[in-house]
């Protein structure tokens, strides 16, 4: 019973996917969905007299106004109002205009007052520790849904087989999702000095449901007085739009076509189009070798480490590229796909959980 349905969902993803439009390939824009998680009859988290509802708006709606000023980037918004929608209904939204990109906004909270800090989920399949909680509510909002049995039958976070045929549908995407979660959790942790929860994988419904890359970002925690300052001041909402809004920016130069009109003043600084062809500056890669290179990524950054084993947990053929003003930091270098899994292990052995495998070819 248990391999029937493995294949039953395994088939359905693909039956899916296969239906399901390229995503922004319908324009030569860059569209981008901005989701303000919860609203209306769903107020999210509420605590030292802030809803997450409205600090999601507000945050999403700044974001939006700083997206404007780029002539190549089209936004679509779930909600612009305090309205429900339905998170079947989102991701439909998203899937409808094919967009490039999916940004969900959310707020955190705990019983207690002392956790802190901003964090950026992507679609994954770790179903452990504390973060499963943040996954369970963010889901929650399926159950304030009439229906909710027949629209999100066959999602299960709970449930390894469904999971089987979501990671499926997500694997396409899952990497360009983690690196503009690495650049936005980046972009708080060094422009605005907010603490680093850093990137996490969790089964979350929108994210699963939307085709193409996507995040949610937990700006930080309602329970705690004082980050809760933070989000309902005009001064920390304005720096958070800003931080999400250079991330966007910086992802669209890296993975689409990049802008040639000016950039606006305030952002000019954070950002700088990726030279196309780039490849590792140690030279790892031969310019004439066509064959594709497998690395693990281990971690970015803004600060230039030096390569050495000691500064990478003991790990050795530690390479590195400079896009964006990002270091990213990555371990070997494979030509067989299987070998480079086995150096991920490794990675992921000493300490490195967030890390994944990246590919380089040379034309």
């Amino acid at each position: 019973m248990i391999y029937k349905n493995t294949i039953k969902y395994v088939l359905l993803a693909v039956l899916l996917f296969a239906f399901i439009p390229n995503y922004g390939q319908s324009s030569n824009q860059f569209k981008v969905v901005l989701d303000a998680g919860h609203g209306g009859k769903d107020p999210g988290a509420m605590k030292n007299g802030l809803k997450e509802k409205e600090i999601a708006l507000d945050v999403v709606l700044r974001v939006g106004k700083l997206l404007e000023a780029y002539n190549d980037v089209a936004l679509v918004y779930t909600r612009k109002t305090d309205v429900f929608i339905e998170l079947r209904e989102r991701a439909n939204i998203a899937n409808r205009a094919k967009a490039n990109l999916f940004v969900s906004v959310h707020c955190n909270s705990t019983t207690t007052a002392v956790p802190y800090g901003s964090m950026t989920l992507v679609m994954g399949m770790s179903r452990t520790g504390t973060n499963l909680e943040i996954a369970k509510t963010e889901n929650a909002v399926i159950f304030q849904e009439a229906d909710y049995k027949t629209k999100y039958k066959g999602f299960d976070p709970n449930n390894p087989e469904t999971l089987i045929g979501l990671k499926i549908m997500q694997e396409e995407s899952l990497l360009q999702s983690i690196e503009l979660a690495s650049l936005i959790q980046d972009g708080f942790k060094t422009k605005l000095n907010r603490k680093d929860k850093g990137v996490h994988q969790q089964p979350l419904w929108v994210l699963d449901a939307t085709v193409m890359p996507g995040v949610l970002i937990e700006l930080g925690f309602v329970s705690n007085p004082e980050e809760a300052k933070y989000l309902s001041s005009e001064e920390g909402k304005a720096e958070l739009a800003q931080s999400i809004a250079n991330s966007i920016i910086t992802y669209k130069n890296t993975f689409f076509s990049p802008s040639e009109i000016a950039l606006p003043l305030d952002v000019q600084e954070e950002v700088v189009v990726a030279p196309e062809n780039t490849i590792p500056t140690d030279n790892n890669i031969a310019v004439n070798d066509k064959t594709t290179h497998y690395k693990v990524q281990l971690e970015a950054g803004t600060k230039l480490i030096d390569t050495k084993p000691a500064n990478f947990k003991g790990l050795k053929n530690i390479s590195y590229t400079h896009e964006n003003k990002l270091y990213k930091y990555f371990y070997g270098d494979e030509t067989d796909f299987d070998a480079c899994k086995k150096l991920l292990e490794e990675a992921k052995k000493k300490g490195y959980k967030s890390a994944y495998i990246v590919t380089f070819e040379n034309k």
